[in-house]
């Protein structure tokens, strides 16, 4: 998937992507290096954009720090895993800048652990904050649910896909 951006800012945006590409190539995956490209896309068309301000491998850094952390990329029982001064050392900057760019990222694209919007198409199943609907008032785990109501669910985009056509 391409992300759309504006013209003003297709240059800053493939800039702050070839670098993020060259790290995914080495200590990443496909799927890390599409959700990197959606954040910086995000970033891209916001006005104004906050990537006009800032050096490209700052952004980079913490673009890949942003979408790792949401996804626990430091947890050494993920595949793929890697640690922030991994991210840190390959753009070659300091860690506090990295760590403050992007808790800025996660701030403006409200990115937190198991964000649902932020979470790797390949994990969405096992995060159950994707899962957790308000049903009559009640909060419930929609996979739990009936396949009519997961049906329902999928139906209005509450929910990715329907957990009871996919589950064993």
């Amino acid at each position: 998937m391409t992300e759309k951006v504006p013209k003003s800012m297709a240059d800053k945006f493939a800039a702050i992507t070839a670098l993020t590409d060259s790290f995914c190539e080495q200590h990443l995956n496909d799927e890390y290096r599409s959700m990197i490209h959606r954040v910086v896309g995000v970033l891209a068309r916001k006005r104004p954009s906050p990537l006009l301000k800032g050096r490209d491998n700052v952004w980079a850094a913490a673009a890949v720090h942003a979408v790792g952390r949401t996804n626990f990329l430091d947890d050494p029982s993920q595949s793929p895993h890697c640690k922030p001064k991994v991210i840190y050392e390959f753009f070659g900057i300091a860690e506090s800048t990295g760590q403050n760019k992007s808790k800025e990222i996660r701030d403006l694209l409200n990115m937190g652990p198991m964000s649902p919007d932020w979470t790797l198409p390949s994990s969405l199943a096992d995060n159950p904050m994707v899962w957790m609907l308000q049903v009559n008032g009640l909060i419930v785990d929609i996979r739990h649910e009936s396949l009519e109501l997961q049906q329902a669910a999928y139906e209005q985009g509450l929910i990715p896909f329907i957990p009871a056509k996919v589950e064993k």
